[in-house]
């Protein structure tokens, strides 16, 4: 039963095939029911973010093929469409992807640290949804623990940078002095949180959040000094915001064309600037037309994102290495437990056999047989119920030119100065 990886992300799908797979947190417990129930997948787990969809799973080999068409059955893919935007990894190179995830080599902005936590919630989902088995179990607390020693140790993420931060930064370019600007922000998550954080940080005072809920805007508020306002409110605070950022679940857009071109028109043609960091968009794309509208969507934020590559890159080296060593000891586990799987069903058959055949020449000898006879004949019977399944399994292999099976039976079964006298 293989490690198998099936994903998609910024890197390989455009954002209008990406928000097809991105589920909201009430759907993911539904959908990771959903890919566990799928014939022969023995453990899964799902991470869902604004830039990835992936599932990691143990199923078998026959029917590895199983998640990729759920997959394009979920996110409508056509045949072309999946080749280019789904990828698959298995054994070590889904172990060694989902590690640089994990470390943030992976992510939109090098070394961002909020994709371990996301790794965490989809652990959790799987484990309360009963999907989780021992060795998605141990791979997901082995990526945990390798993307915190890779930035502890490599310094990749010693200046955080995240897609609220790279915001910030458009926000500062477009209007300089960021102070006497009012910020609009729409969501109450942990996004929308570091959002706030950091336009604090840069002197703002005026700060809106707006939500679908308005005791969760009054929660997210009160920590920042902020005002609340429900989402059924926007259109009266829309006008107010210079700069305004987005990161609802919502599944349809909340900020039309027609709202936003009416709040220009109030704002009396004031720039007003918009960052989109949702999956699926909140803000319609032909906002971008309008004049005084400056949009940008997640996938915008890579030009910014790309600028902060250079000064982490030698970093990076550093942490590919840390993840490779780590994924390489991960295999050695991994190895060691499906051995020893074969080894305890090994150990069990001759134990039953052995336990069974002893009885019964217990009650032989009792009966008055010869103690001599039995036992040859109980070492005879019990050689022969050990071997019976390899023999016929060598047999098959030579049969079939498998000379692979063969040679591992050779070297498995040879005899050598440590198998002679040997007790275990």
């Amino acid at each position: 039963m293989p490690l198998l990886a099936v994903g998609t992300s910024h890197h390989t799908a455009p954002l209008e095939i990406r928000e097809r797979v991105a589920f909201a947190r009430d759907e993911q417990a539904e959908m990771i029911r959903e890919i566990h129930a799928l014939p022969t997948v023995e453990e899964a787990v799902l991470v869902s973010t604004c830039n990835r969809t992936e599932i990691y799973s143990v199923v078998s080999v026959e029917n590895s093929l199983c998640i990729h068409d759920w997959f394009c059955s979920r996110a409508q893919l056509d045949a072309e469409q999946a080749k280019s935007c789904l990828y698959s990894r298995h054994n070590y190179q889904a172990v060694e992807h989902l590690f640089r995830v994990a470390s943030g080599l992976d992510s939109l902005v090098l070394g961002e640290p909020q994709i371990l936590g996301q790794l965490k919630e989809a652990w959790q989902f799987s484990h309360d949804n009963q999907a989780m088995g021992k060795v998605t179990d141990r791979l997901f607390q082995h990526a945990f623990a390798t993307g915190k020693s890779v930035r502890t140790t490599t310094g990749i993420s010693s200046h955080p940078v995240s897609v609220a931060y790279i915001a910030m930064i458009l926000a500062r370019q477009i209007f300089g002095d960021l102070s006497t600007k009012q910020v609009v922000l729409i969501g109450a998550g942990e996004m929308i949180e570091l959002c706030a954080r950091h336009f604090l940080q840069q002197g703002v005072t005026r700060l809106v959040i707006v939500n679908r809920s308005i005791e969760k805007a009054r929660t997210l508020a009160q920590e920042f000094n902020a005002e609340a306002v429900g989402l059924d409110n926007l259109a009266k605070v829309l006008p107010q915001a210079d700069i305004l950022v987005t990161s609802t679940g919502s599944r349809t857009p909340i900020l039309t064309k027609a709202l936003v071109k009416s709040a220009i028109k109030a704002r009396k043609h004031q720039p007003m600037f918009l960052v989109d960091i949702a999956v699926p968009r909140d803000i319609e794309a032909s906002v971008a037309g309008l004049d005084d509208a400056y949009l940008y969507t997640i996938d915008d934020l890579q030009q910014v994102a790309d600028e902060n590559h250079s000064e982490r890159s030698r970093a990076a080296e550093a942490a590919e290495d840390a993840v490779q060593s780590a994924a390489l000891e991960f295999m050695r586990w991994l190895h060691g437990a499906r051995a020893a799987d074969s080894l305890q069903r090994l150990r069990a058959h001759a134990e039953r056999s052995g336990e069974e055949l002893a009885l019964r020449a217990i009650r032989q000898i009792q009966a008055g047989k010869d103690p001599h006879q039995v036992v040859q004949q109980m070492a005879s019977t019990l050689t022969h119920r050990i071997l019976h399944l390899p023999s016929k399994r060598l047999r098959q292999a030579a049969e079939e030119q498998d000379y692979e099976t063969l040679k591992a039976a050779d070297r498995l079964f040879e005899a050598g100065p440590e198998s002679e006298d040997s007790t275990e």
